[in-house]
């Protein structure tokens, strides 16, 4: 995007748009800039201006105080143009009178005594803070509209942008659905195709399955007689073979039991032993006393294993393992909560 931007009288074209961000760092730089020169010529001011007007007001002590009175009207009139500018508004030829009259009267306090007493280097000493103030009291709202004026441009154009996206999804998405409804007309015309050959392949199976009954019906009525015979083989061959079967379950059953009641007793045999086992050792960790050290974490556990099971208090299980008594009352509420209660 091409814009226009003028400025003093001149005009420059540039392409891009600044963004937000931009104008408002901009902005604040302006601000902080005018407020810094606004200070200065302050100062400037008490040491200027404010003699010169006492020295011209015999008997009043005024300096200080008109000094501060012009400053502060035409900080009034900068501030004011200011804040209209970034709203795009002119205050009007006043509102530039008033500005023009304090800015002026700035630059006479600070060039007074200077220019009275011909002192050419003094006058544009002093003459340089006010007018720089007086200059940027013209071109800051000047800026501020320029940058308001770029700032809505860009706004526009980001505006624009979306819309044309938000039209281009609108139209991808018109698209998406009557492609999606083309696929299901084609959807339901290949289904009622597919349905008309299936009844048309269903029409043609029951032709070809009554013309093999009437075929078959020739058959039949001599084969009637073989087929009942062999309906009944078969039948005494099934019930054979029903007979045996179900024998055979019951022989596979019975040996399944035995095998399970075996295979129980072995495991009982096992758990037994293995208890005996472990209360032999158990009896054995029991008696081994306090040790001169701490024990391996692995015999250590099975030592607060036996004391826990033995119902030992934790402080004699630390005694028996040389471990803390806060890591065996840890190993106590683990084997509290995998130790199944007792019915």
């Amino acid at each position: 995007m091409t814009q226009q931007s003028t400025f003093m009288g001149r005009s420059r074209v540039f392409t891009g748009a600044p963004t937000a961000r931009e104008v408002a760092r901009t902005g604040r730089v302006i601000t902080v800039v005018t407020w810094l020169l606004t200070g200065a010529v302050v100062l400037v001011s008490m040491s200027t201006a404010a003699p010169f007007i006492d020295a011209h007001s015999e008997g009043y002590a005024t300096g200080p105080l008109l000094a501060l009175a012009v400053d502060g009207c035409f900080i009034l009139g900068l501030q004011s143009d200011s804040t209209l500018a970034r709203f795009g508004v002119a205050a009007g030829a006043w509102a530039t009178a008033f500005r023009w009259v304090t800015g002026l009267s700035t630059v006479w306090l600070n060039i007074g005594h200077a220019a009275l007493t011909g002192d050419v280097v003094g006058v544009v000493v002093h003459l340089i803070p006010p007018l720089l103030l007086l200059l940027v009291a013209e071109a800051g709202p000047a800026w501020r509209r320029a940058m308001g004026g770029a700032l809505a441009d860009a706004t526009a154009e980001e505006q624009a942008e979306r819309d044309r996206a938000r039209q281009a999804a609108e139209e991808a998405e018109q698209a998406r659905r009557e492609e999606a409804r083309r696929a299901e007309r084609e959807q339901r015309e290949w289904e009622r195709e597919q349905a008309e050959q299936a009844r048309l392949e269903r029409e043609a199976q029951r032709e070809h399955e009554a013309r093999l009954a009437r075929e078959a019906a020739d058959r039949e009525q001599a084969a009637r007689e073989q087929q009942q015979r062999e309906r009944e083989r078969q039948q005494a061959e099934r019930e054979r073979r029903e007979r045996e079967r179900e024998q055979r379950e019951r022989q596979a059953a019975e040996q399944a039991r035995r095998q399970a009641q075996e295979q129980a007793r072995r495991e009982q045999e096992r758990a037994a032993r293995e208890q005996r086992e472990w209360e032999r050792e158990r009896d054995a960790l029991l008696a081994a006393g306090t040790p001169d050290g701490k024990l391996g974490e692995e015999r250590a556990l099975r030592v607060v294993r036996a004391a826990f099971e033995t119902g030992q208090s934790v402080r004699t299980a630390a005694d028996l393992t040389g471990w803390s008594t806060g890591w065996v009352t840890a190993r106590y509420h683990d084997l509290r909560d995998t130790t199944p209660v007792a019915a």
